[in-house]
């Protein structure tokens, strides 16, 4: 492969990964070399793309109290210095950052070599890391048409691409959504590791729903591991044909199969709900940094796209309400199917790798600084 190559910078969580993921793909698939810079946790990446070389770098947090921030920040000078000796020795074309403070030092280095940059954001709310990136870079590409926390300095470098997805995400998109009559499909899902409030919620809600829309509700819930005993037997003293497991390693093709979808509301969720033009009740996770998921949450809500259902006030009496009414009603959800499909991009993959090699191309005659 002889293309140009290209550092992506990211932290190691899902939502950085993904996007990131998907990106390195789509210039492996036009003959680009891509490297990715990380922390220990993107491993996983490596095993998925094999050709994409990994290297890691140090990397601190800056939020964790004064003893914190003063390692953070001496670790973050040593990622720094080590990422600038490793852009010295690939000379790319250009680096990609994600977000997440794995993704600060390549970033800095990069911009302090004068390589083109661009950073990713895929929350409604720009995050901690790619705020204090941004004056720094050279274009910004957004996951939402409108985002927060963009200083008005920045705001014309900032791009609207939307945020990549899985290719299994993106073939929903040719599966019109299967408007309720029956079985109702009910599918949850809280992310990778699952999320506890909504097992200790929805059981109980379910149990309270009428006989007559029990019996027509096919549940595959996704639950922590030591909640799953707890959740099947209340779903089953309920009568609710349910199937709960730790993991669906096939959720795209469930996700085909949802009638409403009830998950938290991460980048890579949100994303994935209006590419495949799914309706949700989405619960934002309250101890999310800044309280991210909430703007990405209202972003749906507002749009006609999700119903949005703070932690607060997430109980089971209020949820078997909502489901009552939804379900009673699925005019409303083939509504809010069409209003997701509408904010879907199923391009953004594409889109995001045209702004990086525009980028790239710009740049090409500057020489890199020592």
């Amino acid at each position: 492969m002889t293309g140009r190559l290209v550092i992506l910078a990211s932290g190691g969580t899902g939502g950085h990964m993904f996007p990131a993921e998907a990106l390195a793909s789509a210039l492996l698939a036009r003959g680009h070399r891509v490297a990715l810079v990380t922390d220990r946790r993107g491993q996983a990446f490596a095993d998925r793309l094999p050709e994409v070389a990994l290297h890691r770098i140090p990397a601190g947090r800056l939020d964790t109290g004064l003893i914190g921030k003063a390692m953070g920040v001496g670790e973050m000078i040593l990622g720094t210095l080590a990422a600038g000796k490793l852009l010295g020795r690939l000379q790319p074309a250009i680096a990609v950052g994600f977000g997440g403070y794995p993704s600060v030092p390549t970033m800095l280095a990069a911009a302090r070599r004068r390589v083109a940059t661009v950073l990713h954001e895929q929350n409604a709310l720009m995050g901690r890391a790619n705020r204090l990136l941004a004056p720094r870079v050279t274009r910004i590409a957004t996951s939402f048409p409108q985002v927060q926390g963009v200083k008005q300095a920045d705001i014309a470098r900032i791009a609207f691409t939307g945020n990549p997805v899985r290719p299994e995400i993106v073939k929903l998109r040719d599966t019109l959504y299967p408007a309720p009559s029956g079985t109702i499909n009910l599918l949850v899902t809280g992310g990778s590791q699952g999320a506890r409030i909504l097992s200790a919620v929805i059981p109980d809600a379910l149990a309270q729903l009428p006989e007559t829309l029990k019996s027509r509700i096919a549940l595959m819930q996704q639950a922590r591991p030591e909640d799953l005993e707890r959740v099947r037997e209340t779903h089953r003293r309920s009568g609710i044909n349910a199937e709960v497991a730790p993991f669906f390693h096939d959720l795209p093709a469930r996700l085909g199969r949802a009638h409403l979808v009830i998950a938290r509301a991460g980048a890579s969720t949100v994303s994935e709900l209006c590419v495949a033009g799914r309706p949700a009740i989405l619960v934002p996770f309250a101890a999310a940094a800044d309280d991210h998921q909430s703007f990405n949450a209202r972003a749906l809500g507002d749009a006609g796209a999700a119903w949005v259902m703070p932690e607060r006030d997430f109980t089971p009496a209020a949820l078997a309400a909502k489901l009552a009414a939804l379900l009673a009603a699925p005019d409303a959800m083939v509504a809010a199917a069409a209003a997701a499909r509408k904010l879907g991009m199923p391009d953004a993959a594409a889109r995001l790798a045209d702004l990086v090699l525009a980028c790239a191309n710009a740049d090409a005659p500057r020489e890199n600084a020592a």
